[in-house]
């Protein structure tokens, strides 16, 4: 890792040392960069903001400092290496062979100079890192060197958009438009040993996972999208597909599963998407909050607006807590409306509303700009709009109004007031046939316009027939608490009673766990419902292909069958990832050892000295055994690791963890 990455990996952005680089940009020229300038070089708004916010915390000196400081020595001085679950996406240019052919070498250079910037920039887009260029070909990493709880679903999505793309990618005029070819697969590898020499350097990866993604590449129609098995269990019902069979793979002696991605899906959220209604996990533990929810709704019908923020962390049961209570008053009557924040569309203004009116307009793909634009008005008609209401409604969704309805003349400012007042109009006009139920789902990643606006909701709604519930993750802050009409709900992880009793409804009760495994899954989960819910169901797995199964009794070091899920892998890297270097480092030394172990040992083999230890262990336990007051470990005490002992203890390599001895 150069001191570029190095600096970046603890802002998350270790993604961008390959693009600064390209540019010749080093710590000495980073702080004179503009915005404009970073702009051009493909970076997304947030990774511009969240660069130039720490630049403007350093100066040259400290900038420099900080990154030739030579690190504390440990594990990874002997290996940078660690196992990770990585999606691949490898893309090809199509006909680059027969463009060779036929143009200059100066011409060629640049069309491929062009197409490898747009796959870069879509790449930063979803936060994946370009791996390495090989002429027409492109190697993409995500879930490293950041891992993301969604990276499977983020690699989907860039393929789509190269694949949508790629074609307005300015060539000459006899050029026929770029096509490519993307091949996607996930697995688990080893990846971060530096290989080569000098400027041929890079971070190499070992494991069939890359293999596969350039082979289903050549697999691939001109620009389309195709994925492998461990990809589509991955995301579900997140995108649509074409079924392209069994395929013959060179290099494999059976024939490889492969489908073709045809585009995002038609399901209402992401909770729908993921857990179809034949697979919805049991609700358990949450009887308090069901009810209140209940209280909440029945005020809100007698025309006293509630607002109930929910919060909790990931995989805590937000949204199945918002389906619970739309399953218990399903048969009342009620218009619900549902908004969908999106981590892709936080500088997309207004994003979620769109969404939504595009889903109560009932737009669908073929639908032609007047077709849409019909639905709309017909949508809006409700509210007894003017006509300058649907025209600036329209303008947000890219319709034309063409001559339907009078141009405005309003400025930017007006124009966004004015299409609050059509959005808050059309409320009201609802809440005059029956009461409203309104969702806002993870606010956490809600653009800014969205904001603005959610912030008038929950103001007016105080006094109409409405219950707005907004799901968010503790890091976000909100500023509505402490109005008379808002109620703040924090879930908590389960208990241990509720915990089994959550093994046992997603067993069945044919599955015949014995206690002690019951125990050990509730013990691994520490009560998250969705850890709960998938390494039950991991067992189960392991228990149809395996006679003794989970029938005996586990021992500590994790076996196949109670190993981190494939559907948890990304979401335990992704919070080991945010720790830091050190608490990450000191969960991979402590998950050599076991899930239990002394302060004096994690002290002795830890190459810390005691405050730096203390400070590395605190975002590892929120609950450790052994603290004093203080909050300072005390001697002869013992530490439980969590899920992030789990994730570290995969990651680690067997040699690394056997050095820390």
């Amino acid at each position: 890792m150069d001191e570029m990455e190095r600096w970046l990996a603890p802002l998350g952005l270790a993604q961008l040392a390959p693009v600064l680089r390209a540019h010749d940009v080093d710590l000495e020229i980073l702080p004179e960069l503009s915005e404009a300038e970073l702009e051009k070089l493909g970076l997304s708004l947030g990774q511009r903001k969240k660069l130039l916010k720490a630049v403007a915390g350093l100066s040259h000196q400290s900038l420099s400092a900080a990154c030739s400081a030579k690190p504390t020595p440990s594990l990874n001085d002997v290996s940078s290496a660690e196992r990770r679950q990585l999606t691949v996406m490898f893309c090809d240019l199509v006909g680059s062979t027969a463009m060779a052919s036929r143009l200059d070498p100066e011409d060629l250079r640049e069309i491929i100079g062009a197409y490898q910037k747009r796959v870069a920039k879509v790449v930063a887009r979803y936060d994946g890192f370009v791996a390495k260029y090989m002429g027409d070909g492109v190697l993409v990493y995500f879930g490293y060197p950041q891992a993301h709880e969604d990276d499977v679903e983020r690699a989907v999505r860039a393929g789509l958009k190269l694949a949508d793309t790629i074609h307005r990618v300015r060539l000459q005029a006899d050029v026929e438009p770029l096509q490519i070819r993307i091949g996607i697969a996930t697995g688990i590898v080893v990846v971060g040993d530096l290989v080569g020499f000098g400027e041929a350097q890079e971070r190499g990866v070992v494991g069939e996972t890359p293999n596969l993604a350039a082979r289903l590449q050549a697999l691939a129609e001109p620009n389309a999208v195709v994925v492998a098995a461990s990809t589509y269990h991955l995301i579900g019902g997140l995108f649509e597909y074409e079924d392209l069979g069994a395929l013959e793979v060179k290099g494999y002696a059976e024939p490889v599963r492969v489908w073709r991605v045809c585009g995002p899906s038609a399901a209402a959220g992401r909770y729908e998407a993921l857990h179809p209604a034949t697979a919805v996990t049991p609700l358990v533990g949450r009887e308090e909050e069901i009810e209140l929810l209940l209280r909440r709704w029945r005020r809100a019908k007698s025309g006293d607006g509630q607002v109930v923020l929910v919060s909790g962390e990931p995989g805590i049961g937000k949204s199945r807590l918002i389906a619970a209570l739309q399953e218990r008053i399903e048969g009342e009557p009620q218009t619900r409306l549902r908004y969908f924040c999106s981590p892709y569309h936080q500088d997309s203004a207004l994003h979620p509303i769109l969404e939504q009116l595009e889903r109560a307009a009932g737009f669908s793909r073929d639908d032609t700009p007047a077709i849409r634009l019909e639905k709309l008005d017909t949508l809006l008609s409700q509210a007894s709009p003017l006509d300058h209401d649907v025209a600036l409604v329209a303008e947000l969704l890219s319709l034309p109004v063409m001559d339907r309805y009078p141009p405005h003349a309003f400025t930017p400012q007006r124009k966004k007031e004015k299409t609050f007042e059509v959005l808050l109009r059309q409320l009201e006009a609802l809440v005059r046939w029956q009461p409203v139920l309104m969702i806002f789902e993870d606010v956490h990643w809600i653009d800014p316009t969205s904001h603005e606006l959610l912030d008038l909701i929950i103001e007016r709604v105080r006094h109409l027939p409405v219950l707005l519930l907004a799901t968010f993750r503790p890091e976000f802050p909100p500023p509505w608490i402490g109005r008379p009409h808002v109620t703040t709900v924090t879930l908590n992880r389960l208990d241990g009673r509720d915990g089994a009793a959550l093994v046992k409804r997603v067993a069945g009760s044919k599955s015949g766990l014995s206690g002690d495994i019951v125990d050990e899954i509730v013990e691994r989960a520490d009560g998250v419902p969705l850890f709960v819910e998938e390494l039950t169901k991991a067992v189960l797995e392991a228990d149809a292909h395996d006679d003794d199964g989970a029938s005996g009794t586990l021992s500590a070091v994790p076996r196949p069958a109670l190993g981190i899920p494939a559907t948890l892998h990304a979401l335990l890297m992704a919070r080991l990832d945010r720790l830091g270097p050190a608490p990450k480092e000191i969960a991979q030394i402590g998950a050599a050892v076991g899930r239990e172990f002394s302060y004096e040992l994690l002290a002795a083999i830890a190459p810390r000295n005691g405050m730096e230890l203390q400070t590395a262990l605190d975002p590892l336990d929120p609950r450790p055994r052994g603290f004093d007051e203080l909050g300072m470990a005390e001697e002869g005490q013992a530490f439980r690791g969590d899920q992030h002992l789990d994730a570290s203890r995969h990651s680690g390599l067997t040699a690394d963890q056997a050095g820390a001895f």
